[in-house]
């Protein structure tokens, strides 16, 4: 009986087990069952899209920028094709002697070949790796005709960055060129559509207006099998070409003013006295942008470095001068406003004037005799000026100045290297110096020397507001399709319909006239500064103000030899400055021009805007036809 009692027990505990196992099993089976229906059909999805990102990957190619144009539409910054080398580092099975081979048939230096193992490094095996950015047709053949034998290499046709008329407009576009990490870190739209040779602003309008000359990138979508090996083509989405941007400028007139700086450092700057639009900006020396492209050697690098014109800089946004005599017509309209002299206000100039044991000189030795308002701007007597400073004062000044622009950014953000330059008074001198103001130096601002820099668009902003009668203009480098036009402008101001938008710099419209036609004496009389740089036909006749700024005190020996300005050592030689608005009787431009270092604005300045004015008035008459043709396009 026990022995048949423990068979039983034996026989229930091997079937209890027998149902756990089972139901285990059983357990599990649903487990997994329950686990494939979610991965099959809940999950289905997910699992595809991880798949296919294995099985899937993206080509990015550079995106094309959109092109910069001038007034008339003329392309300034534009793309050309351009015939590139690149390697696919996981299609190459011997990437040593690929580079050899590669070496052999494109005649590669040992410099070189370092640099791309090092680029290859840095890039993902999938990522294309550029061997060459601008292969010429020869070399973009020869290596067509070895690719039977060159895995894992290929040749495109692409697209880079051309600036058509090399150096013209340099300092005004800037140059693209490889972003750098900080780059890309600060700009999430670089970050986005960064590939291994796309190409970003550095400098000037195209690092300003990045974000809308970028463009977006091609993409090309391809199959690869386990081994990564490109085994397919799936998709090629094209991209979009970046924004077209249009600018105010005239090439033609760039060109002129490139021709007239040619071999000299300074600027150029014109714009029209309504509408505030700029037409040309340019700084001399200028450099080639097209030498960025694909990586500036270290020979061309330093001979723009060291050229000691410095071409880097521009001159006409970033030069600080002093102003010299093209100050006077600002100085004449605060002392007319502020009541401190009339038309008829005489001072007689012997050559100097005596203050405090002090002297300070005319530029005339033997001095104008008794002058006015008028004869002494015409003759540019600098005592009539010394006595109009002192008695105005120099803070008086700096508010008339700074009404007209001097002392102040005048394109905003547009620029960043842009500087706002200085405008003294008492304040300013005990802020920044922590010394009082003392007469001699109200006399010396009175002739644009001493503490005063200004920009040479600052004087053309000055000048253009003189022109239009003393109304406030916004200069502007882009176009801006729905704004007024200058004709329009015009006809505001004429109607006396003045809103917020032009605001009137003046008390009385009659100290403007004064002024300009102190101006036109300058240029159009005998005696006048500038009389032989005139145009007496009406259709291009033109005031303006010369001015001889100081780069050394001059001590009393030098001012007796009388030197010419080939006997001066560059370095000592006066700037050459001149201002002027023109045509004379229904005026439309303005301009200032600046040659560091060109002795007298007389001489050496204002015979260039003589050339200018006669192209600038011939080219008016396209502008104004070729706006009217857009305005009715739109």
């Amino acid at each position: 009986m026990i022995n048949r009692g423990f068979s039983i027990r034996k026989s229930d505990i091997i079937n209890r087990r027998m149902f756990v196992v089972g139901a285990a099993k059983l357990i599990v089976l649903s487990v997994l069952i329950g686990r494939l229906f979610s991965l099959q059909i809940n999950d289905n999805k997910k699992y595809l899209t991880l798949s296919d990102k294995n099985r899937i990957r993206e080509w990015k190619l550079p995106p094309t920028r959109g092109n910069i144009v001038d007034y008339f539409g003329n392309i300034i910054a534009g793309n050309l094709k351009v015939y590139q080398l690149h390697v696919i580092p996981e299609q190459v099975e011997n990437f040593s002697y690929l580079l050899s081979r590669l070496q052999s048939i494109l005649k590669l230096s040992n410099k070189r070949i370092e640099k791309i193992k090092k680029k290859k490094k840095q890039l993902k095996p999938w990522e294309s790796l550029i061997i060459s950015e601008n292969l010429t047709w020869s070399e973009f053949l020869k290596i067509n005709n070895y690719l039977y034998e060159l895995v894992g290499v290929k040749p495109i046709m692409t697209i880079s960055r051309n600036y058509p008329f090399n150096d013209i407009y340099t300092h005004v576009l800037g140059y693209v060129s490889q972003p750098n990490e900080q780059d890309i870190l600060e700009n999430e739209i670089i970050k986005e559509r960064f590939v291994p040779g796309i190409k970003i602003g550095k400098l000037g309008l195209e690092k300003t207006l990045e974000n809308d000359l970028i463009g977006t990138n091609d993409i090309q979508r391809y199959e690869v099998n386990a081994y990564g090996k490109r085994i397919n083509q799936l998709e090629y989405q094209k991209g979009k070409q970046g924004s077209k941007v249009r600018i105010t400028l005239d090439t033609e007139i760039q060109k002129l003013c490139a021709e007239l700086l040619k071999d000299k450092a300074g600027s150029i700057s014109v714009m029209d006295i309504y509408s505030g639009e700029i037409i040309a900006l340019y700084s001399s020396p200028s450099y080639n942008p097209n030498l960025f492209l694909f990586g500036i050697s270290q020979e061309e690098w330093q001979l723009i470095r060291n050229n000691p014109l410095k071409p880097l800089i521009n001159k006409t946004l970033s030069g600080l001068y002093s102003p010299g005599s093209t100050l006077k017509p600002i100085v004449a309209l605060s002392a007319l406003e502020n009541n401190i002299v009339d038309t008829d206000f005489k001072v007689k100039c012997t050559g100097k004037i005596e203050l405090f044991e002090q002297t300070f000189h005319c530029w005339k030795e033997k001095g104008h005799g008794y002058v006015n308002l008028r004869e002494a701007m015409k003759q540019s007597c600098d005592t009539y000026f010394y006595e109009v400073a002192r008695l105005l004062g120099v803070d008086r000044l700096k508010i008339t100045a700074e009404k007209f622009g001097l002392g102040k950014k005048v394109l905003g953000n547009v620029f960043e290297n842009e500087k706002s330059g200085q405008f003294p008074n008492t304040n300013w001198k005990l802020n920044h110096l922590g010394k009082g103001w003392v007469l001699g130096e109200t006399l010396i601002t009175g002739i644009g020397q001493g503490y005063t820099q200004t920009t040479p668009l600052q004087l053309c902003l000055m000048t253009a507001q003189i022109a239009n009668g003393g109304y406030k203009i916004k200069p502007k480098i882009l176009t801006d399709e729905n704004q007024l036009t200058s004709e329009e402008i015009k006809d505001v101001i004429k109607n006396k319909n003045i809103n917020q938008t032009y605001i009137s710099l003046f008390k009385d419209p009659r100290n403007i006239k004064i002024v300009k036609d102190a101006m036109f004496g300058s240029t159009n009389e005998v005696r006048g500064t500038s009389y032989k740089s005139r145009i007496d036909d009406p259709k291009y006749q033109f005031a303006g103000k010369t001015g001889t700024a100081q780069v050394k005190r001059i001590s009393m020996r030098e001012r007796e030899l009388d030197l010419e300005l080939s006997e001066i050592p560059y370095k000592d030689r006066d700037h050459a400055l001149y201002v002027a608005f023109g045509p004379y009787k229904n005026p439309d431009y303005a301009l200032s021009i600046i040659v560091e270092h060109g002795g007298s604005g007389s001489k050496t300045a204002a015979p260039m805007a003589k050339r200018l004015f006669k192209l600038i008035v011939d080219r008016h008459q396209m502008r104004k036809k070729y706006i009217t043709s857009k305005k009715i396009d739109i």
